[in-house]
């Protein structure tokens, strides 16, 4: 009996450490950065059209399948660049925690669950239709770094695609204000992925891979980060205009957004970038998090 209870635990104890290097291979937690945005764009949809279920189930699933994929392809293409990168060499794929195959496999599986999961919003054919080329500029972001300094925008616009897809999951139809809010997104994650990439200068300079701060040095690129996010709080500021909901409560805390994003920029400094993590993601998970909070207040509460 022992023997059996000891067997038990050990293999719980194996699916539990191999659900973990999983979840840390594609830093769940960081779901927070997307998540919001395309929440209050389905909050500002149900507003608008009956609630189902089906569609917040779909929508979570699609979320968290679509994320997965990329998170792990990315990490099976980024591998050998990762294995060279000190910051990035004690990742789960040069360390050898997780096989190529293991990654590859659980790449595939996410992308099936997300195409599958599409289905939940029948009969909307949009989402089932849009799955193979959202899944496909989703994975191709991971190659744009190695021949454009642009890549920041493609991947503040494969996080954008989630606010226009829960607004089209759940309504069907094309409407300003997802593209609005994805506006907001592209700038916001462009400017704080151009901060990221601050801290890999040297790294990326001599592995000729391109970014921002490749570009144009780590100073200037720091200044085109603040003036992306500049941008993001006037987009922001636009939505009521398209989306009539929102109003007083939404534009106050647009003031608290633009707080905390000058924050952001006065603690990373071209001379000091040892507190870029804070910034990339307690800051900004911070105003994900406060977009989303302010925005269903104001449309569902006040």
């Amino acid at each position: 009996m022992e023997l059996a209870n000891s067997g038990i635990k050990g293999k719980a104890r194996g699916i539990f450490i191999a659900i973990r290097n999983y979840l840390e291979l594609i830093r769940f937690s960081h779901t927070l950065f997307a998540l919001p945005f395309a929440a209050l764009s389905a909050a500002m949809a149900w507003a608008e059209t009956p609630f189902r279920l089906r569609d917040l189930a779909g929508f979570l699933l699609c979320m968290v399948f679509a994320r997965s994929t990329a998170m792990a392809f990315n990490r099976l293409a980024d591998r050998e660049i990762d294995a060279r990168n000190p910051r990035t060499a004690m990742r789960h794929l040069p360390r050898g925690i997780l096989t190529v195959s293991q990654v590859a496999l659980f790449t595939v599986v996410c992308g099936v669950g997300f195409v599958l999961s599409t289905l939940l919003f029948l009969p909307n054919v949009w989402p089932i239709l849009g799955a193979g080329p959202v899944l496909l500029f989703l994975l191709a972001y991971s190659y744009t770094k190695r021949f454009t300094w642009l890549s920041h925008f493609w991947l503040g616009t494969a996080l954008a695609l989630a606010p226009v897809a829960a607004w089209v999951a759940i309504t069907g139809r094309f409407d300003g204000p997802p593209f609005v809010l994805a506006g907001a997104v592209i700038l916001w994650v462009a400017g704080f992925d151009v901060i990221y990439a601050c801290q890999d200068y040297e790294f990326d300079r001599q592995a000729g891979l391109k970014s921002l701060p490749v570009w144009l040095g780590v100073p200037t690129a720091l200044r085109c980060a603040a003036i992306l996010h500049a941008g993001m709080v006037i987009v922001l500021a636009c939505l009521p205009l398209v989306y009539s909901r929102l109003g007083t409560a939404y534009y106050a805390g647009i003031i608290g957004i633009a707080g905390l994003l000058i924050y952001e920029h006065l603690i990373v400094r071209p001379t000091d970038l040892s507190r870029v993590n804070e910034a990339f993601f307690h800051v900004n998970a911070v105003v994900s998090l406060g977009v989303f909070l302010v925005g269903v207040c104001d449309i569902w509460i006040l």
